[in-house]
């Protein structure tokens, strides 16, 4: 099961209570206050891991509590601190504060991870409050409650490259022509209901990862269809693909879908309008792709391509000019 959104509460654990206790030895018989301080309460972090693409294990638990701090004891011992509680999550997760409502930390690469609750520090014991004025002191200090508080996670797929387009304008068929993935296929429309994801190797050393979104409908960016649970995932790729059916079943102009999609983009903003872009008719199979693609090149002033998962026609071409796109990319961010 995919899940990329998310609330879990955390409670880090409580901080041990100090101590009050005496030494009591033979032949010391007012050897002084020897309470030792409370343990730490354990604290709770999130840790970005590769190898994980979901949040579905956050569905069945969503209370988090972090080992509380052992009280001190006699003979000015420090009681055992709270054991620290570590939640893997997928690389790409965002972090807010669900109440507040801020972000706290974008976990984008594996290994990054953030304290989203510390634990609480351990009491002091009335060792502690011993002084020339005040040599058997009965004060103690209770442990400092954990830090507790409603989280947020969301997951933005992190994917080189981004199969955008109407529904049923065969991204789902053309991931499973260029990886090994399988995501289902069927003759209508959202078939697709989650990013599907897939390698596509170029060799023993090279390879990119590309994305099969969730197609969108006009008014996306407010919410409608599947809305903002496609873009946000668009926000993370590199490259999109914009893939644009030459004959769609409800007899729309392909040119004009092909312009809806681009203003949700603009509109759901995070500069994806800036993104380098290939387009691409796809099913150019079918009877008047030609003329699609042409239309195309003449409005947009670049080259569209002109490709088919089923036979396999302009597929070279379409993951050359991918490559070529990855590769400025990685040369413009490079010192």
């Amino acid at each position: 099961m995919f899940v990329d959104r998310v609330e879990i509460f955390v409670k880090a654990g409580d901080g041990g209570r100090g101590a009050v206790a005496f030494r009591r030895e033979k032949y010391e018989p007012r050897g002084g206050p020897d309470g030792g301080n409370g343990g730490n309460g354990g604290s709770i972090t999130l840790r970005a891991v590769p190898g994980t693409d979901s949040l579905a294990q956050f569905i069945k638990g969503k209370h988090y509590r972090a080992e509380k701090g052992e009280g001190g004891g006699g003979a000015n011992c420090t009681g055992k601190q709270g054991e620290d509680m570590v939640l893997h999550v997928p690389p790409g997760t965002v972090v807010y504060d669900r109440d507040r409502g801020n972000q706290l930390r974008d976990l984008a690469d594996p290994g990054d991870e953030l304290v989203v609750a510390h634990g609480g520090n351990g009491g002091r014991g009335n060792r502690s409050f011993a002084s020339s004025t005040n040599r058997t002191p009965r004060q103690y200090q209770p442990g400092i409650p954990g830090e507790e508080r409603w989280l947020l996670l969301e997951l933005k797929v992190i994917a080189d490259v981004g199969l955008v387009g109407l529904p049923n304008a065969g991204k789902s068929t053309l991931l499973s022509r260029l990886s090994q993935a399988h995501p289902e296929i069927a003759d209508f429309p959202f078939t697709t209901k989650i990013p599907n994801l897939g390698v596509v190797h170029l060799g023993e050393e090279r390879s990119f990862v590309l994305a099969d979104l969730p197609g969108l409908i006009e008014g996306a960016h407010s919410g409608i269809g599947l809305g903002h649970e496609f873009l946000r995932h668009v926000e993370r790729t590199r490259v999109i693909v914009h893939l644009v059916e030459p004959m769609p079943s409800d007899d729309s102009d392909p040119v004009q879908n092909y312009h809806n999609i681009r203003r949700e983009l603009v509109l759901h903003g995070h500069n994806l309008e800036d993104k380098p872009e290939i387009v691409a008719v796809s099913k150019s199979e079918l009877t008047g792709s030609d003329e699609v693609r042409a239309r195309l090149e003449e409005e947009l002033k670049k080259p569209v391509f002109a490709i088919s998962a089923v036979t396999g026609q302009g597929l070279s071409g379409l993951v050359g000019e991918i490559v070529k796109q990855l590769q400025i990319i990685q040369a413009e961010v490079a010192p």
